[in-house]
């Protein structure tokens, strides 16, 4: 479709836990729509969204894709993720470019540990959600053990807009046009079919009325707009049934998703903001294809030989090749000069982008990740709401195997970082160390197979890294005076400052109290700099601090000697004159541990987890004689924990990771750390 409009647009993210068949689907759906001349395989590699080596490997998909397919007169862009929990974050990126998340749940499994988690970023995301669920022709499928499953965990607004029959080899429409005499694994069409209806009736009186009065008989175009409203609102979350294997129920999905979710211009308003921090204000983005550009980048891809792939949502405006936008609040704007749109890893030139659409810009090396595109300066500083991913909290050290390639090594490291959002580059210059931090051991072992293949950019690594940080724990003053002769010019800088603890999570204030001009401000900023200096590279053990509050409140200048560098320096020692005071703590990464695994292994791992300073704070039952543990346990203590489960479970148990909050250390592990950095520093 050439010449679509925002008004027939629909942009859906395909999300769920691995193995659900998330790309399988997409496949069989592409297929159906004359996209391809056949849906392509998984374990064969020949699927248009897994086109990476390593996807290919793996059997599973490492990185979202975007893909497009018309149905009727709607133009559908889909944003095909990862389930592996271990790439989460990559999943979750893709939400900013969604009007609406289709969550993939596998009809054998039911709930996993990762739908759990996407419905709950989709949710925080205000998007439109529904729910697939696929394989339905998978022996021993119990569908209503499994719909009371999914009603339990995301509530009774999940709700069946059409049924499989009692074998899963075809799909009943209960919406639509449905055929109260068609026979269905659940509930009767007729029952399915008015519960459906009076969930979308509930938000509107006048048509519940109407409702009422015509006996319960509406037509789906009534429906429509009460529809979205329910969408939009979470009082509902349809539910289809596919099997992507044999093709049931693919027809039936092709029509909800064209006729039932959301155009970008039915769907809830992008949340973009002006501003930074506490100062930013909403500000309204609308899909008018006359107004000013507001784009907004939701993806960096890095090929070796393309280059840097930029993939953006439209929001606002009209992006036609030689359009001139302008990356943040960047003086200098830059050229499109090619608009691509993207189907897998193939590109095709476009003559426009409108509100709603999806595509990219190559070789624009200064954009960035969550970066904003415009046209006009109006809409500097404007940004939106970030999705909000887990910090990476897993790490390793590494350095070059050969001498000589640490340019090439920092070069694929900071290419890798910008095409994942879950993934941090940090250099411990007190240690000369660089760290990769990422999600999980898996996480960090694709991205160094990938800078191997990718950029033949090959480490050595060390033991994981884990991501302490320091704070203090009670309010202390410090003071420093720096004076220093060199014959010529001098340096002179007086400091007087007072720190005192935050709340854990409230980061870093600084602030002044300076009467009268003792500090000038320009020299108050340089105090700031060597407060943030020590604040980075830590003051006790090396490792950032975080969640304090600093006030510098006196200090004396000299009229020639007082220049910023000797205020960095005045500012720096003060503070960690105060620190040394301020009772000073080493914290630690604490993670929500989630395992599933056959019930006679849930005593040995409970066992284990409270060994390992694990705090198990529930546990649930699920299908198939299986448990849920939920624990809290420090990171440090999780090294090589999928083998220590593979052990204890007989290959059995899976689980997830997610960073909960940062806890102070046992004494003698702080004294540890303490030690060792000071002899790193002795030797040095």
């Amino acid at each position: 479709m050439a010449n679509y409009q925002t008004e027939q647009i629909r942009n859906i993210a395909l999300l769920g836990h691995v193995g659900c068949g998330k790309t399988t689907l997409l496949e069989r759906l592409l297929a159906a729509g004359g996209e391809l001349p056949a849906a392509g395989s998984v374990e064969r590699g020949t699927t248009l969204c897994d086109f990476d080596p390593q996807e290919k490997q793996l059997g599973h998909s490492l990185f979202s894709a975007v893909c497009s397919l018309d149905i009727g007169d709607s133009h559908i862009n889909f944003l095909d993720t990862p389930g592996y929990p271990d790439f989460f974050g990559r999943a979750v990126s893709v939400l900013a470019a969604a009007d609406s998340a289709a969550v993939v749940i596998n009809a054998q499994n039911g709930v996993e540990l990762v739908t759990e988690r996407v419905m709950d970023a989709i949710k925080k995301r205000n998007l439109c959600r529904m729910i697939i669920i696929n394989k339905i022709d998978a022996e021993g499928v119990d569908f209503g053990a499994l719909l009371e499953g999914i009603q339990d965990a995301f509530g009774p607004e999940c709700l069946p807009i059409n049924l499989p029959t009692a074998n899963g080899e075809k799909v009943v429409d209960v919406f639509f046009k449905p055929n109260y005499e068609q026979q269905t694994a659940l509930s009767s069409v007729q029952e399915a079919h008015d519960t459906i209806c009076d969930q979308v009736v509930e938000l509107d009186e006048e048509l519940m009325e109407v409702y009422l009065e015509q006996g319960q008989s509406l037509d789906p175009e009534q429906l429509h707009d009460p529809f979205e409203a329910a969408l939009r609102e979470g009082h509902l979350i349809p539910i289809c049934f596919v099997s992507a294997e044999t093709g049931a129920g693919i027809d039936e999905l092709t029509q909800v998703f064209a006729r039932l979710m959301p155009t970008p211009l039915e769907g809830n308003p992008p949340l973009f903001l002006k501003g930074e921090g506490e100062d930013a204000e909403p500000v309204s983005v609308v899909p008018d294809p006359d107004k000013h550009v507001i784009a907004h980048v939701f993806k960096i891809s890095v090929d070796p030989f393309v280059g840097r792939l930029a993939i953006f949502r439209v929001h606002q405006g009209t992006i036609t090749p030689n359009s001139q936008l302008y990356i943040g609040d960047a003086r200098k704007p830059f050229k499109v000069n090619h608009l691509l749109k993207m189907q897998g890893k193939n590109t095709r030139d476009t003559s426009k982008a409108i509100p709603g659409d999806i595509c990219a810009v190559a070789k624009v090396e200064d954009v960035t990740f969550d970066s904003v595109l415009h046209d006009s300066h109006d809409e500097d500083h404007y940004h939106l709401k970030s999705v909000s991913f887990p910090p990476p909290v897993f790490g390793i050290a590494i350095e070059p195997t050969r001498r000589g390639d640490e340019q090439k090594i920092s070069d694929a490291l900071h290419k890798m970082a910008a095409e994942d959002p879950g993934l941090s580059v940090v250099h411990r210059a007190a240690l000369n160390e660089t760290v990769l931090y990422g999600a999980s051991e898996l996480h960090l072992r694709v991205v160094l197979e990938r800078m191997k293949d990718a950029f033949n950019a090959e480490v050595v690594t060390h033991p994981p890294a884990i991501a302490y940080r320091e704070t203090i724990t009670k309010p202390a003053e410090g003071h420093h005076r720096h004076k220093k002769q060199t014959g010529g010019a001098g340096q002179f800088g007086e400091v007087y400052l007072r720190i005192a603890p935050r709340d854990r999570g409230e980061g870093f204030l600084f602030r002044s109290e300076v009467v009268g001009g003792a500090i000038p401000s320009g020299l108050i900023t340089a105090v700031e700099k060597g407060v943030k200096q020590v604040m980075e590279s830590g003051a006790v053990a090396g490792y950032a601090m975080q969640d304090i509050e600093v006030v510098v409140y006196d200090g004396k200048t000299h009229s020639v000697d007082s220049k910023e560098i000797a205020f960095i320096a005045a500012g720096k020692k003060a503070f960690m004159e105060a620190v040394q005071v301020a009772g000073p703590v080493i914290l630690e990464p604490i993670v929500k541990l989630k395992i599933t695994a056959p019930a006679e292994s849930v005593g040995d791992i409970t066992g284990d987890l409270s060994g390992s300073r694990g705090i198990i704070t529930g546990s649930d039952s699920k299908s198939r004689n299986r448990f849920q543990i939920n624990a809290m346990v420090p990171l440090s203590e999780l090294d090589n924990y999928q083998s220590k489960l593979k052990s204890i479970t007989g290959g059995e148990g899976v689980y997830t990771m997610e960073f909960s909050h940062y806890d102070p250390v046992p004494a003698k592990l702080q004294q540890t750390l303490v030690s060792e950095y000071k002899h790193q520093d002795d030797d040095d």
